[in-house]
């Protein structure tokens, strides 16, 4: 018996032996977590509903409420409690009705094109012959009172190079050892990063300059090309969501194939005939975004006023359906704690997910949660919420497989992300790295000295085939990539929901700027 007692004890220190020495992790739950994950899966079922279903989620649309609302019920279905919708001021909301753009002469074709978001219709289909317009261009007054009715084709063509390489990667030893390094440019970053918004701005100045002086001469339309090729289209916005905004131009983003058949046609003064027919709404009737929430309700006497969170953005952009942009990082998000109340697990903090919205008109949703319940980053009162907090999980980089975790500067969580991925090193993730990542929603709660983390992906297609475009859409989406995130997330915010202690963090920051 002796013997046998302290076979069952050597077992149990195996299961529950710490991997690094002072972070324990729970292989039993991580094994359950993997078998429910990996053989029970929904996370395709749900992006199906999430795309397919309700198709793409422009902030502010009626497309987003209802899947906001799909979001809500089903993770109330799930067992989650208090699913709700959380609302925040925003403006009008934007969708399409129907659209075309053709080529009549000097022979007819039928052009990829999409809308931009926030744009006007053409009241009903327009013809004429486009006129060009370089972006480049400081002498307008020579278009002065020649553009009433013009369908302005506005930027220079441009080449389109070959690819020789296969645009769906995913990251080599070599590159996830490299990343594990601080870049020696670190310390020029926050200048270099000022520098190319200085940049952007004034671009989007003299840009907003040159679509108003096309709109006071009465232009009809504004046709520009996609800044990538193969008929694939990235489309944002060409007006404003604010309520008191004036209506900009109709605006589509073009094949820049079809835009550089056209340029070459004009430069050869031949006569081209196009028509365009575009309806887009505005919404109106309810100014406010949405962000989901709901939760598993800690069980630790102590601990459950304390939250741990998780979250992707619920908003895309229009032309696809915003699949890996971002329902696969929801998708995810709502696997996660679907696994977990699968398991009857019983947390000792909260968990408590977050769909936002906004995040694409920069991180709204988000921005106004932390203002809400944490903190102002504006001037840094804290609300006592900010002490009952312990950690933020997002998701934001498409359809790859988790491969690590960006520290965020904090090098303190280091030793316990990298006891939480061991179990995960077969499955590819193993990379922790002090590195920052910006521009979404975990930057929100960084902004205000919460824990708030953006996992490593592979990147496989996103940037160079489905960020915003009209590709963005269930089939790029890797079902067994997934599953594998799915997996992880659950166990990291069940290892981060049952620990003695929150997770460690990193000195307030001072009064905020520009973050992004």
């Amino acid at each position: 018996m002796k013997r046998c007692g302290r076979a069952i004890l050597g077992v149990a220190f195996i299961l529950l032996y710490p991997v690094l020495a002072d972070e324990p992790v729970d292989l039993q739950m991580v094994t359950r977590i993997k078998q429910e994950g990996l053989n029970n899966s929904q996370v395709m079922e749900t992006l199906s509903y999430l795309t397919d279903v309700h198709g793409p989620r422009l902030t502010g649309s009626p497309n987003y409420k209802i899947a906001a609302e799909w979001c809500r019920y089903q993770l109330s279905e799930w067992g989650l409690e208090n699913a709700r919708l959380e609302s925040w001021a925003f403006g009008r909301g934007w969708s399409i009705e129907r659209y075309s753009a053709e080529m009549l002469e000097p022979y007819y074709m039928n052009i990829i094109a999409y809308p931009k978001a926030w744009t006007p219709g053409t009241n009903g289909a327009m013809s004429g012959q486009p006129l060009a317009i370089s972006l480049e261009e400081e002498d307008l007054e020579q278009y002065r009172g020649k553009l009433a009715g013009a369908i302005v084709l506005l930027g220079e063509p441009r080449d389109h190079e070959p690819l020789f390489e296969a645009e769906a990667q995913r990251y080599t030893a070599e590159q996830l050892t490299e990343l594990t390094g601080y870049p020696e440019e670190a310390g020029r970053t926050t200048s270099s990063r000022r520098e190319r918004f200085a940049k952007y701005r004034a671009e989007r100045a003299k840009r907003r300059e040159l679509t108003r002086f096309l709109a006071q001469e009465g232009a009809a339309a504004v046709l520009e090309a996609s800044p990538i090729a193969h008929g694939t289209l990235r489309v944002l916005s060409g007006g404003a969501f604010d309520n008191d905004t004036t209506a900009s131009l109709p605006a589509l983003v073009i094949a820049l194939e079809a835009y550089n058949h056209i340029a070459r046609l004009l430069k050869k003064n031949i006569p081209v005939k196009l028509e365009i027919n575009i309806q887009t709404r505005f919404h109106t009737e309810d100014s406010l975004g949405y962000n989901v929430i709901a939760e598993i309700p800690g069980s630790d006497g102590k601990l459950k006023k304390e939250v741990v969170m998780l979250g992707a953005h619920l908003d895309s952009w229009h032309a696809g359906t915003g699949a890996t942009d971002n329902a696969s990082g929801c998708a995810v998000m709502m696997e996660a704690v679907r696994i977990l109340k699968a398991l009857e697990v019983n947390p000792r903090r909260t968990i408590r997910i977050a769909l936002w919205g906004g995040e694409e008109q920069g991180l709204l949703g988000s921005e106004d949660y932390v203002k809400k319940y944490f903190a102002d980053p504006k001037t840094m009162d804290l609300k006592p919420d900010h002490a009952n907090f312990s950690a933020y999980y997002n998701l934001d980089n498409g359809t790859g497989k988790i491969r690590g975790i960006y520290l965020q500067e904090s090098e303190a969580v280091r030793p316990i992300f990298e006891a939480w991925l061991k179990p995960f090193h077969d499955m590819g993730a193993a990379t922790v790295t002090f590195r920052k990542t910006r521009s979404t929603d975990h930057v929100s709660f960084d902004a205000v000295g919460l824990p708030g983390f953006q996992f490593i992906q592979d990147p496989i297609e996103y940037f160079s085939r489905t960020w915003h475009t009209n590709m963005d859409v269930y089939d790029h989406l890797l079902a067994d990539d997934l599953k594998q995130m799915s997996v992880i997330v659950a166990a990291f915010v069940y290892h981060t929901a049952m620990r003695d202690e929150k997770l460690p963090r990193k000195p307030l920051p001072q009064k905020t700027g520009d973050r992004r």
